[in-house]
């Protein structure tokens, strides 16, 4: 492993930047459009039908065994593709057509560079430290995520001004509310983690990877994932992230049932189908970013760490501890949890009915951002009596202040104004 690292540090920075570069659209590009097939698939599992599953090259069709893969539908994925890239790619004539045309690359640019930012898993060096694996190893990992993510709503907003009709237009504007509206919840629903992570007098971060190693710690505590610590923010969080990702019951932008389609109305081929990668990107980008703050990153179990499961197979074979060994290990933990919560999008999707735009507002300005707020100041107190030993009197009287303050929330709801 020493020989491998050795020889990327020796390559050129600018080398190394384009093999990165490759390699994040090598992997999120034909993850979003298998993530397409994948919702077909799912949306027909719950609804009882086969969904799609007739695609047959006829030049594989005489291997014994692949009509599975053809019930499995993995050969619309190509026909997909194809259709993509192939189909004529029409330009209506009352578009803007230079900002029309670039409203989809600038979707794709927010979707391929926040991965860099974001580990995928770990190995244990010589020294038994575990070492993420990562593109971009930064300290703000967290605030590049979300200041880089933030900017893909722009492709919307674009999107609907430049095609110069009023459904889109009205799917842009609504997009950029919705973005707005949530991201102030979804900030503040991290605060938390992060106060509870960097202790005063320590190294103050906004690492992703010093967030997964906070909860592999020892003891009770230090090994229980943040999402039974702080389960608040984390419902806060997933509900926000629904609505950053533009889906189902908050996909305003594209609110076929009165948009028609939406901010890609006057889309077609190639540029609408980079949207959808897109979006199924910043699902998984979304997903990964839950699952390293809540449900304990590579971890296979709270208080189970990666460390301890090395430790079980060396006792098996020294071979299985091989950094390389480790790190696939740690990357199948975590691409695990990543499709569960891309499955758990697709699930909400075909439950939930969509909400209406003023359902959409209420909820983001008048539930989640004052719960957002609310759930902040519990933990900094608590965090204060914490690391200020204050004793069971000092919890005891939060405990109280807290349920005070929900029961006059909801037992005195705001009353509603008389039409």
């Amino acid at each position: 492993m020493t020989v491998i690292v050795e020889f990327w540090n020796s390559l050129h920075p600018l080398l190394q930047a384009v093999i990165k570069g490759l390699a994040a659209i090598a992997v999120i590009f034909p993850l979003g459009g298998a993530s397409s097939l994948a919702e077909r698939k799912v949306s027909a599992w719950m609804q009882g039908r086969p969904g799609p599953n007739r695609a047959l090259p006829f030049w594989v069709a005489w291997i014994p065994g692949i009509g599975f893969l053809q019930r499995l539908g993995l050969f619309h994925l190509m026909a997909d593709g194809g259709k993509m890239f192939f189909k004529e790619d029409s330009l209506p004539g009352h578009v803007n057509k230079f900002y029309f045309m670039l409203a989809p690359v600038v979707a794709m640019i927010p979707a391929l560079t926040t991965v860099t930012a974001v580990p995928v898993g770990a190995y244990l060096d010589e020294a038994g430290r575990v070492v993420p694996l990562i593109l971009a190893n930064v300290d703000i990992g967290l605030l590049a995520v979300f200041a880089v993510s933030s900017l893909g709503v722009y492709a919307l907003i674009l999107a609907g001004w430049a095609s110069n009709s009023k459904y889109p237009f009205l799917g842009g504007v609504r997009a950029s509310a919705q973005l707005i509206s949530y991201e102030l919840s979804m900030t503040l629903s991290v605060i938390p983690v992060f106060l509870w992570i960097n202790i005063p007098g320590g190294e103050g971060t906004l690492s992703l990877a010093r967030a997964v190693e906070f909860q592999s710690q020892p003891g009770f505590l230090g090994g229980l994932w943040f999402i039974f610590l702080m389960p608040v923010a984390a419902i806060v969080f997933l509900v926000s992230l629904f609505a950053e990702t533009n889906r189902l019951p908050f996909d305003m932008a594209e609110g076929e049932a009165d948009l028609v389609g939406g901010f890609h109305t006057e889309y077609g081929s190639l540029k609408w189908g980079l949207f959808f990668v897109a979006e199924y990107a910043h699902m998984m980008v979304g997903s990964a970013v839950f699952i390293l703050l809540f449900l304990g990153g590579w971890n296979p179990l709270p208080w189970i760490p990666l460390a301890t499961v090395v430790e079980w197979l060396g006792a098996v074979s020294p071979v299985l501890q091989h950094p390389i060994i480790v790190g696939l290990l740690s990357l199948g933990i975590f691409v695990g949890k990543v499709l569960f919560m891309i499955f758990v999008f697709m699930w909400v999707r075909w439950t939930v009915p969509r909400f209406r735009y003023d359902q959409v507002m209420k909820m983001g300005w008048q539930k989640l951002l004052p719960l957002a707020i609310g759930n902040l100041l519990f933990y900094a107190a608590a965090i204060a009596i914490r690391d200020l030993q204050l004793g069971a009197a000092w919890w005891a009287g939060l405990v109280v202040v807290t349920v005070v303050a929900a029961w006059a929330i909801l037992a005195n709801p705001l009353k509603k104004p008389a039409l």
